[in-house]
């Protein structure tokens, strides 16, 4: 622990800084849980953005072991914006987990071979919803469920356990099985306003001057920061 003169030379120091480093896994000092999980996630078929934190005290870098049925061969790709915070337990299912539909049974006969593989399924039997994408700014409440192919637009939130079954408008709050929506956050004309802005591509040292406007709800003092 700092303290007196050495706690307040280590704040006026972080005072200078532009946020932590996106590079590091672990940006709280001493507190484990929280993971910058573009850091620690190894398939390439897993885009993170920088800053996107997954919050568990048990596991906080094996953010994968939530990307559920992700088969390599499948060829689904899950992306993640940047500024997004995801709570323990939330998991994503992926196209791998779809068994074929048009027939009598779904029953998965083929995968254990000897002699039922001669009812595999061709590519185009099985149902594809294409990658899973969230957006910019997104939090994602505890223990949610998203399923395959779902779009969730920039700064949504995600009631904890909902499952998301359906795409999720930008800057709406959903919830519930399934999520529908509960709550626009802002009106249509400020939310293409925001969109537009797009504050989370900004540099790191602008983000960090307007981070005062960015937690605001001053819509029009963050248009002005954007023409500086």
């Amino acid at each position: 622990m700092l303290a007196g003169v050495d706690f307040l030379c280590f704040y006026l120091v972080r005072e200078k800084m532009n946020g932590p480093d996106p590079v590091e896994k672990h940006p709280m000092v001493g507190f484990p849980q929280v993971c910058f999980i573009k850091n620690t996630v190894n398939n390439p078929n897993v885009i993170v953005g920088d800053y996107t934190y997954y919050d568990d005290p048990e596991d906080s870098e094996g953010f994968e072991r939530n990307v559920l049925y992700h088969f390599p061969f499948i060829g689904d790709r899950l992306v993640i914006g940047k500024f997004c915070a995801i709570a323990r337990g939330v998991k994503f299912i992926m196209n791998g987990a779809n068994h074929k539909m048009s027939g009598i049974s779904t029953y998965p006969f083929h995968i254990f071979g000897n002699g039922w593989e001669k009812v595999v399924p061709q590519p185009h039997d099985l149902p594809f919803k294409g990658d899973t994408v969230i957006g910019n700014d997104v939090w994602i409440g505890y223990d949610c469920l998203v399923m395959p192919g779902v779009k969730i637009g920039n700064g949504a939130i995600i009631s904890s356990r909902s499952t998301v079954v359906s795409d999720v408008p930008a800057y709406s709050i959903v919830g519930g099985n399934p999520a529908k929506v509960i709550k626009e956050r802002f009106t249509q004309e400020s939310i293409l306003a925001l969109e537009e802005i797009s504050w989370w591509d900004w540099p790191i040292e602008k983000i960090t001057k307007h981070l005062d406007i960015i937690v605001s709800a001053d819509i029009e003092a963050l248009k002005a920061c954007a023409d500086v």
